[in-house]
C-alpha cells in the first residue's frame, strides 16, 4: 500500500512536470513570436511566475473540484494509478505531434475513465464533470470575446476621438473601485464570515467553512456577531472598517450571541504575523486582482496617449506591457494547473489512509506541485510553441498584450469560481479573438478546427485509455 502510494505521488508529479513543458507554449508563445523575449528568457520568465502563484492561490478550490469528480467511496489507489498512466501517455503523444491539447481534461478524463472501469458510471459525479466539460467550449469563447473587445479598444484609441478616452477613464475608475472593494470585503470572507445577514442585534452568520479562523474560534452558523474589539457592529461595512483599522500584531476579539444557547460569548483570534489584520488575511486573495488592476489601469492610461505615438513608439510600449501581461497569464497558469495535480495527490492520500479529508492536505503538496510545474515550464515545449505562436495567426506585441490579458482575466475569474479550465483552450481562444479583429480570414481556421477536434476527443480518449490500463492493473491484483 505504502509503495503504491509513493509510486502514485511520483507519477502525479511527473504528470505535473509534463504539464509544465506541454503548456509552456500557453504562457510564452506570444512573447516569443513577437520577439519580446528569446525562447530561453521566455521559459525562465514563465517558470518564475508559475511558482509565484504558490503565494497567491491559497484556497485550492480548483483542486477540490478535481477531487470531487469521482465519488470518494469509489476511489482506490489502482483507479488513481490507471488515470495517471493514461493522462501521461496522452499528454506525451499530443506533445510529440505538437498538438496543444488540454492537460487538465486529460487528467480529468483519465481519472473518470478508471473510476468507471472500477465501479461503473455511478462512480463519477456527472454534474461536476459536465460543468468542467462545458468549459472546453466556454473558456476559449470567453477568452476570444475578451481579447476581441480589448483589441477593438486599442484600435479605436489610435484615432483622434474623445470616445475612447472617455471609455478609458471609465475603465480606470471602475477598476479602482473593484480592486478597493475587493480589499474592503475579502477580510471578513477570509476570516470565515462568507455569508452574513443584517439583523436588529448584529450580523447573523449564515455560513462557516471548515478550517477558517471563525470556525477554529468556535463561532457557529447561526451565531450573531455583535462587536469586534469592543466596537459595536452596525452593518457589514462597519465590520470591514474595524478589521481594516485593527492595530498591527494585536489579537482581535469577537463577541457573538450563541443562538442555540441565547448567551453572549467572547472569542479571540491572534494573527500569525506582525502585520495589520487586513494584510494578514487578504494578501493571497487580493494580489491577483491587484495585478490585473495594474495591467488594466496601465493599458487604460496608455490608450489615453496612444494616438500621439507613432508606430515604432507604440510597438516599443506594447512590448514592455507584454512582459507584465505574460507574467499575469503565467501566474494564472500556475494557479490553475498546479491545483489539478494537488487534487489528485490529495485523494490518493485519502485513499491511502494518510489523511481523512481534503482540508487536511499537507503543505508539501501545493509546494511540490508549484515547484515541479515551474521546472516543467523551464523545459519548454517548442513544437507546441510553434503552433500557438505562428500557425493560428500572426501575433504582434499589440495583439500579444490583448491575448495574454484576456487569458489572465479568464483564468483568474474561473479560478475564483473553482472551475478547472484549460489554459491551452483559454489562450488559443484569446489569440483567435485578436486575429479576428483584423479580419476573419487572418485566423487559420483549418488549424483551429484541428485543435478543436483534439480538445473534444481528449476526455473520452483519456477515459478509454485509463479504462484499458485499469483492466490490465486489475489482472495483477
Amino acid at each position: 500500500m505504502a509503495t503504491l502510494l509513493i509510486v502514485i505521488i511520483a507519477l502525479a508529479l511527473i504528470f505535473d512536470y509534463i504539464n509544465g513543458f506541454h503548456d509552456a507554449a500557453n504562457s510564452i508563445a506570444t512573447v516569443v513570436s513577437t520577439k519580446v523575449l528569446s525562447p530561453f528568457q521566455a521559459v525562465a520568465w514563465a517558470a518564475f511566475f508559475n511558482f509565484v502563484a504558490f503565494f497567491i492561490f491559497k484556497d485550492h478550490g480548483v483542486a477540490n473540484t478535481i477531487a470531487k469528480t469521482v465519488h470518494e467511496a469509489d476511489i482506490t489507489l489502482e483507479v488513481i494509478l490507471a488515470g495517471l498512466i493514461a493522462a501521461i501517455g496522452w499528454n506525451l503523444l499530443t506533445w510529440w505531434y505538437g498538438i496543444p491539447s488540454s492537460s487538465s481534461h486529460t487528467l480529468i478524463g483519465g481519472f473518470a475513465g478508471a473510476a468507471i472501469a472500477h465501479a461503473g458510471f455511478q462512480a463519477i459525479e456527472l454534474a461536476t464533470i459536465g460543468k468542467i466539460a462545458s468549459f472546453i467550449i466556454l473558456a476559449p469563447l470567453i477568452g476570444m470575446l475578451v481579447a476581441f473587445i480589448i483589441s477593438l479598444w486599442f484600435l479605436n484609441s489610435f484615432r483622434k476621438s474623445i470616445v475612447p478616452k472617455i471609455v478609458s477613464l471609465l475603465i480606470i475608475a471602475g477598476t479602482v473601485y473593484f480592486v478597493s472593494n475587493s480589499f474592503e470585503n475579502h477580510s471578513s470572507k477570509i476570516l470565515g464570515f462568507k455569508k452574513t445577514e443584517q439583523t436588529d442585534k448584529g450580523l447573523e452568520i449564515k455560513d462557516i467553512p471548515n478550517k477558517t479562523p471563525a470556525q477554529i474560534m468556535g463561532i457557529k452558523k447561526g451565531d450573531i456577531l455583535v462587536s469586534v474589539d469592543a466596537r459595536i457592529i452596525d452593518d457589514k461595512k462597519e465590520f470591514n472598517r474595524i478589521l481594516k483599522s485593527h492595530r498591527s500584531g494585536d489579537p482581535i476579539t469577537f463577541v457573538v450571541i450563541r443562538k442555540d444557547e441565547l448567551k453572549e460569548i467572547k472569542t479571540t483570534f491572534q494573527p500569525r504575523f506582525e502585520t495589520p489584520i487586513l494584510n494578514y488575511i487578504a494578501f493571497g486573495e487580493n494580489v491577483k486582482w491587484l495585478l490585473i488592476g495594474f495591467i488594466v489601469i496601465s493599458i487604460a492610461l496608455f490608450t489615453l496617449f496612444l494616438n500621439q505615438l507613432n508606430y515604432a513608439q507604440s510597438e516599443r510600449w506594447f512590448k514592455r506591457m507584454q512582459l507584465v501581461s505574460s507574467a499575469a497569464f503565467s501566474i494564472g497558469h500556475g494557479g490553475n494547473d498546479s491545483q489539478k495535480v494537488m487534487g489528485i495527490i490529495t485523494v490518493a492520500l485519502i485513499a491511502g489512509n494518510q489523511i481523512t479529508s481534503f482540508e487536511q492536505m499537507p503543505n508539501w503538496v501545493p509546494l511540490s506541485c508549484y515547484a515541479v510545474i515551474a521546472l516543467g515550464t523551464m523545459s519548454g515545449g517548442w513544437k507546441i510553441i510553434k503552433t500557438m505562436g505562428s500557425r493560428i495567426t500572426k501575433v504582434t506585441p499589440f495583439e500579444g498584450v490583448a491575448a495574454e490579458t484576456a487569458g489572465a482575466l479568464t483564468l483568474f475569474v474561473t479560478e475564483m469560481f473553482k472551475i478547472p479550465v484549460s489554459t491551452t483552450h483559454t489562450i488559443t481562444g484569446s489569440i483567435i479573438g485578436v486575429g479576428a479583429t483584423k479580419r476573419l480570414s487572418a485566423v487559420r481556421w483549418g488549424v483551429t478546427i484541428n485543435l478543436l477536434w483534439a480538445w473534444i476527443l481528449t476526455i473520452p480518449v483519456s477515459a478509454l485509455l485509463a479504462a484499458g490500463v485499469y483492466f490490465i492493473i486489475s489482472l495483477f491484483k
